[in-house]
């Protein structure tokens, strides 16, 4: 596999995950066994895909946990292997905590397991109904935030192990839109996806209000690119769903999917 060719593809930033699948690819055809990865995000799994595809001696499934998981594990397997759903190790756990008496946030949890010395890929989806909220993560994790963690803040819970059958529906709601911008800069995306002036985009970046795949970022000048997930503090999220050509004016057109906080 030529990696410095594949590099020339990908932003220079991304070289190091290149490398680790590189690295993946090599450990699944050279052993001839199957390679779990941690949890990527939708940027990392495409990717991964790409290094996967271009070598015939190996194949690549994902999963989440569930059918629309945001963070999803990746196995790199040889084609003689059948993968299963058990092969992720993943579990589902609920939450139980006095819903009477508090109330529980998605910057809480993220907080709480962050907290822990986990690193994000450590653990997938952050779910919630709206009354409920469930995390999906390794088996091993499961074991260790039941015996280890009894708190998410000052609220007292207890991790429950659940079906992945019984995994809740969240209720945010991609809304689609199809614009054209000035360029792909972080700071135009951000200013499109929410209807922002481009300073007060560019003053959310630079203040430390921004995430680009859940990862802080102060450079409005940043160039995203597709399947990029890109939060911004108290507005939502969007994500960067396709890009469609340059128009007469050179403007790029996008599709991107918002969801307001």
């Amino acid at each position: 596999m030529d990696e410095q060719n594949i590099k020339q593809h990908f932003r220079p930033d991304e070289a190091p995950l290149i490398d680790q699948v590189g690295d993946w690819v090599a450990t699944a055809e050279g052993q001839y066994r199957p390679v779990l990865t941690p949890f990527l995000n939708p940027r990392e799994r495409f990717i991964a895909r790409t290094i996967v595809n271009r070598n015939n001696n190996v194949k690549i499934k994902m999963y989440g946990g569930w059918q629309g998981a945001e963070m999803q594990r990746v196995l790199i397997y040889p084609p003689y292997y059948e993968p299963s759903m058990d092969d992720f190790t993943l579990q589902v756990l609920e939450l139980n905590y006095p819903t009477k008496f508090s109330e529980l946030h998605h910057r809480q949890i993220m907080g709480t397991l962050i907290g822990e010395g986990m690193e994000r890929n450590a653990f997938g989806d952050i779910l919630t109904d709206g009354h409920r909220w469930q995390v999906i993560v390794t088996r091993p994790m499961a074991t260790y935030l039941r015996k280890n963690v009894d708190h998410v803040g000052r609220i007292k819970v207890k991790w429950v192990p659940v079906d992945e059958t019984t995994v809740v529906e969240p209720l945010e709601e991609w809304v689609p839109l199809v614009t054209t911008v000035s360029s792909l800069r972080l700071d135009v995306v951000v200013s499109a996806g929410f209807n922002y002036s481009r300073n007060r985009a560019k003053q959310l970046i630079e203040h430390g209000q921004v995430r680009l795949n859940w990862e802080e970022i102060d450079r409005p000048d940043y160039q995203v690119v597709v399947h990029d997930l890109i939060s911004v503090r108290h507005a939502g999220r969007l994500r960067i769903d396709m890009t469609n050509g340059k128009t007469k004016k050179d403007k790029e057109r996008v599709t991107i999917s918002v969801v307001n906080a």
